[in-house]
Formats: structure tokens, C-alpha cells, sequence
């Protein structure tokens, strides 16, 4: 039982990080910024192969400050 909730998370996680990616890519921001908020995607991936309930945390942060306008700022 434990093992399919896993699964399910983990579905629920890769479906939700290939949504995010395509918001990114279809943002009108400077290219920096694109590419820090890239960078943050990138992170929550990693963290979904070692910790998988931490990262589902992080992208639903990063999703609420993506649909509220908050982004960081580019190099």
C-alpha cells in the first residue's frame, strides 16, 4: 500500500514539474530570470530522486509564487 502512494506521489510530482517547466519556458521575463527559475526546477528534480514528499513541498512553493508573480531576480 505504502509503495503505491509512492507511486502516486511521484506521478503527481513528474506531472506537475513538466507543467512548471512549460509555464517557464512561456513566461515573458528577462532571460535571466528565465534561467534562475530554471535553475530552481532543476533543483526540486534532484531532490525528488532523495527525498520525494520534500520536493512535492518545494515545487507547490514554486508553483504559489509563480501563479502570484513573484520571481527571482536574473544575473
Amino acid at each position: 500500500m505504502e509503495r503505491d502512494n509512492q507511486l502516486k506521489l511521484y506521478g503527481f510530482v513528474a506531472e506537475q514539474l513538466k507543467e512548471a517547466h512549460a509555464r517557464v519556458r512561456g513566461l515573458q521575463v528577462p532571460e535571466g530570470v528565465r534561467m534562475a527559475l530554471t535553475r530552481k526546477l532543476l533543483v526540486i528534480t534532484a531532490a525528488a530522486k532523495h527525498d520525494l514528499p520534500d520536493a512535492a513541498r518545494r515545487l507547490d512553493r514554486f508553483t504559489k509564487d509563480l501563479d502570484e508573480g513573484r520571481f527571482p531576480e536574473g544575473d
